[in-house]
């Protein structure tokens, strides 16, 4: 990784667009430091204190603390996301979508100006949500009219910027901007979380011990990193072969190839659709102000993953289960609409392609969706255990960090990714290069 850095930094056109990412995203630090006019600053860092649950950690993570400082940057570019999200499962549902997709860049272009638009709405109402419900519980130093409407406007526009950030980056600079916004927000709170695992777990204990915890925090870090290369890196590759045929005096085809299906063909998304489900009924209470007792109050310990793992409490492990039923059926649900096995048959048949050993149409179809039912399975079994860890770590010992295995999955898929295509980036030069030649 260090290499294709130092040789990227050789190549003035790749330099700039390496240079021109990094002043973004000093930028985007600068921006998650400017204050809401009219608002406490302190309000959602508190908040936390008294409150704590896996989404505000994961939500704050994604904004880069801006949420628990309040900046005009705390919905960050989760509207965005949230708004690509709901488009890709709209695709599936509306035709008059899935025709604009298939329609070439002019389609792709059509349909990122409707998700444009659609996070800008997204952007209002979760704005307008956090300044009505926690405006009058402390959030604004004078609850009125005027205070709300300058909330809203505010985080509003700090998202709407946030995205054109993104796009710039995007089109000017390297990796996927909105990605690139992701991971320098949730790597700003990782050393403040390694601080706060220091001073909990290091400083002030006996030598050994303080080695010793050292060297296992470490350890489950790095491990969880490397498991996640591996679980991201992981394919199944289903071989084709490609039927030849006589055009004229030439023979076509008669090549090999191979499909390759990921093994976490879901990515993280399983894990942010449970996380947000479970924590949901939390959210909505905070909003309101409600104090829930009795046997909603006990609902909601067993839904906040700050109570799972607990060895004095046990019973609120039940939430982890569900967690864990949740992830998996979302790992199912999503690559069901993301990868379609009928429409891939169809593509093979229609190129004269077919799977070694399997019949073209039907029988491909359903071979392609029982091996996908195996690899779903095991990426699920993946997302679990990189999820789960944390919570493992938080209730045994009381480790409680804002990044999880959820934030770690997505800083080193992108890390990869973006060398990936600054590598490929380079690669291309070079071929131009020759061709000059």
């Amino acid at each position: 990784m260090f290499t294709t850095l130092k040789n990227a930094f050789k190549v003035k056109e790749i330099r700039n667009k390496i240079l021109f990412t990094l002043a973004m995203m000093v930028v985007i630090r600068f921006g998650s430091q400017l204050p809401v006019p009219g608002t406490n600053r302190d309000y959602f860092a508190l908040l936390f204190a008294s409150q704590a649950g896996d989404v505000f950690n994961l939500f704050n993570a994604f904004t880069g603390g801006s949420f628990s400082n309040f900046s005009v940057l705390a919905l960050s570019i989760t509207p965005y996301i949230t708004s690509s999200i709901i488009m890709q499962l709209l695709t599936i549902a509306i035709p008059k979508l899935e025709e604009m997709q298939q329609d070439g860049e002019e389609g792709r272009k059509k349909i990122a100006s409707i998700t444009r638009y659609v996070t800008v709405a997204l952007a209002l109402l979760q704005s307008a949500a956090m300044a009505i419900g926690f405006g009058n519980q402390g959030l604004l130093q004078e609850y009125n009219v005027l205070n709300v409407i300058t909330v809203i406007a505010a985080l509003t526009a700090g998202s709407a910027f946030l995205m054109w950030i993104g796009e710039r980056i995007t089109e000017r600079g390297v990796g996927n901007g909105i990605s690139v916004i992701l991971v320098i927000n949730i790597l700003s709170t990782i050393p403040n979380d390694f601080v706060r695992l220091a001073q909990q777990f290091v400083i002030g204990k006996a030598p050994a011990i303080a080695i010793l915890a050292a060297v296992v925090i470490l350890v489950i870090v790095l491990g969880m990193i490397v498991f996640i290369v591996l679980l991201n890196s992981g394919t199944r590759n289903i071989p084709v072969q490609y039927a030849q045929k006589v055009q004229g005096r030439r023979s076509v085809g008669g090549q090999s190839s191979k499909i390759p299906l990921k093994v976490n063909t879901s990515g993280v998304i399983p894990v942010i659709f449970a996380s947000s489900i479970m924590q949901f009924p939390i959210i909505i209470c905070s909003f309101f102000g409600v104090q829930a007792t009795g046997f909603w109050g006990e609902v909601l310990k067993v839904l906040n993953s700050s109570n799972w793992c607990k060895i004095s409490t046990p019973v609120y492990s039940i939430g982890l289960v569900i967690y864990i039923v949740l992830v998996v059926a979302f790992a199912y649900f999503y690559t069901s609409v993301s990868f379609n096995p009928m429409m891939i048959a169809d593509n093979l048949k229609r190129q004269g392609g077919f799977v070694p050993g399997i019949r073209p149409g039907r029988p491909t179809t359903e071979y392609l969706s029982k091996v996908l039912n195996y690899i779903v399975f095991i990426g699920a079994v993946g997302l679990i255990v990189v999820a789960v860890v944390p919570f493992i770590c938080s209730g045994v010992f009381n480790a409680s960090v804002s990044f999880g295995g959820t934030s770690l999955i997505i800083v080193v898929s992108v890390i990869l990714e973006t060398i990936k295509q600054i590598e490929s980036q380079m690669l291309v030069r070079n071929y131009k290069g020759f061709l000059n030649d």
